[in-house]
């Protein structure tokens, strides 16, 4: 692939900017705005920096996958693509919306992906102008640290679009799991119900914050421990995954933590909005409570 159109250029859309260029493509990013795709290009810009300056790439590898990074204004240009991405929020209302915009413009031949990381692609596939060419490409963050991608065929997914799929992830240098469509897919599929338990046993005072994340470092061997990830994440989008989870199967383990739902409410978001179930105003993240 040549040409990849990316569709929404917050942390996800950034990152998968970076490393699709990288690759030695070219980017063509957007956002609801032109000028957040270009923020989003300046911090891309600094990102290369950071890796010539640890000497991961040279100056002239870094200014050619900068200048492969174009921000454009609106779908239009992505014609030319031959594979769209959606990297929005994970909220299904707003992605689909994204496919009917984006499906106006698709080429005959292109694919478009989604990298939702819970909901059901066969169910979002009927918001795209051709289910065959639609597909589930889930990144994880930050993206281009992290090594792997779920692949996640539709039901009505063609097998050239699967293949063609998981050419472009061996491309970025990425490992594969290729997945069957149900919610959560695998690695969220168990990761956000243990998330969701975590913070039942806080809620529920079995331990504090910081021997629940102590506990599952050491007595999981987890680099972080699922409090301190949930606030990585994000906790609001722990909340809509695991949401997606419980009212698509219907299960009540997938219940969401009532204590999560109060830290969204409140605005407590993680990392993004300096306090989560970490306090991030100092130099050093403190549990609050």
């Amino acid at each position: 692939m040549q040409t990849v159109g990316v569709i929404g250029a917050g942390q996800m859309g950034s990152g998968i900017s970076q490393v699709v260029a990288q690759a030695g493509m070219k980017v063509l990013l957007s956002d609801v705005d032109i000028a957040l795709a270009e923020k989003a290009k300046d911090g891309i810009g600094k990102a290369f920096a950071k890796l010539v300056s640890r000497e991961k790439l040279t100056p002239d590898e870094a200014d050619a996958a900068f200048a492969r990074i174009v921000p454009v204004a609106d779908y239009a240009p992505m014609a030319d693509a031959q594979l769209i991405i959606e990297a929005a929020t994970e909220r299904e209302e707003v992605k689909r919306r994204i496919f009917e915009s984006a499906g106006k413009v698709l080429a005959a031949t292109a694919i478009l992906a989604s990298n939702t990381s819970s909901i059901p692609i066969t169910r979002m596939a009927t918001s795209s102008p051709d289910p065959a060419r639609f597909i589930g490409l889930h990144f994880f963050n930050p993206v281009p640290v992290m090594g792997l991608i779920e692949v996640i065929p539709g039901l009505a997914t063609a097998k050239d679009t699967v293949s063609r799929t998981r050419a472009f992830a061996d491309a970025l240098g990425k490992q594969i799991v290729q997945t069957e469509d149900e919610p959560g897919f695998v690695v969220n599929r168990i990761l956000l119900p243990m998330i969701n338990e975590a913070v039942f046993v806080l809620g529920q005072g079995t331990a504090n914050i910081a021997d629940i994340d102590k506990g599952c470092r050491i007595g999981l061997n987890h680099p972080m421990g699922p409090l301190e990830l949930a606030d990585f994440v994000g906790l609001d989008t722990c909340l809509d995954i695991v949401k997606v989870l419980y009212n698509t199967t219907g299960d009540s383990k997938y219940r969401p933590a009532p204590l999560l739902m109060k830290y969204v409410e409140a605005g407590w978001l993680g990392r993004k909005s300096g306090r989560g179930f970490y306090d991030y105003s100092g130099d050093v993240p403190v549990p609050t409570r």
